[in-house]
């Protein structure tokens, strides 16, 4: 074989290895599945101010972009819980030894939007709550799905929607979701607030986690808002 087939061939391999790049980006999204899913029979009743939760549903780069585009949330800071303060930070999390989940606090409006619907958007696009220790490419204990309530009517309502959700059927597997009382919520390092909005065209985000934004403006478009509530636009005003 000639010099210049050889180059040939190899132009072409390198032009096929970029298409096969470029099709794996241009890929169906590797993002749980939305599920659509029936509201909570039993809801939270209404309330005055600003009342908290927080969810974890693997990485929290994902959930809280989709909550931040959630009407009626007051906010939506990714950080740790169900560990230690001492333990609380990117690095020691990560190696799943610290008892903490990457999580969202999330604070709401109950005149703008019940926990019922916070429960059934994070069910639905926010995660796959069937996945033990796992969400999507990444697993380990820190990336379990779980809720952390506030108070007893939250835990009353999330038992029971759970008990629903499983005995309707509306996943292949049975839910997974840890539920207990929050004991402490500590904010996590400041490049991993507003992740999804900083980062759009970053591959894991673009692959993994603007498709569950999308799953909410579509499924729940009454719920949706274009512009997101970010963490650095609350420190900066």
């Amino acid at each position: 074989m000639s010099p210049s087939h050889l180059r040939r061939i190899s132009i072409c391999a390198a032009a096929l290895g970029a298409l096969a790049v470029a099709a794996f980006f241009a890929a169906p999204s590797r993002a749980e599945d939305a599920v659509v899913i029936p509201a909570p029979a039993l809801d939270a009743a209404p309330s005055e101010g600003i009342q908290t939760v927080v969810v974890a549903g693997g990485c929290f780069w994902g959930v809280q972009g989709v909550f931040q585009h959630t009407a009626g949330v007051v906010s939506a800071v990714s950080g740790y819980a169900g560990g230690s303060k001492a333990t609380a930070s990117y690095p020691i999390v990560s190696t799943g030894t610290t008892g903490h989940a990457e999580s969202v606090e999330i604070k709401y409006d109950p005149k703008k939007i019940s926990y019922g619907k916070i429960l059934q958007i994070f069910f639905s696009v926010a995660h796959d709550p069937t996945q033990l220790n796992r969400q999507g490419p990444d697993s380990g204990t820190q990336y379990r799905s779980a809720i952390f309530t506030t108070n007893d009517e939250q835990k009353k309502v999330t038992e029971a929607y759970i008990a629903q959700l499983n005995a309707a059927k509306v996943y292949k597997k049975p839910i997974v979701t840890k539920v207990g009382p929050l004991e402490g919520f500590f904010p996590a390092e400041a490049y991993h607030q507003d992740y999804l909005t900083l980062h759009p065209n970053q591959p894991y985000i673009a692959y993994n986690d603007i498709p569950k934004v999308e799953n909410l403006k579509k499924i729940f478009a009454e719920d949706y808002i274009e512009k997101p509530t970010l963490v650095s636009a609350r420190l900066t005003n």
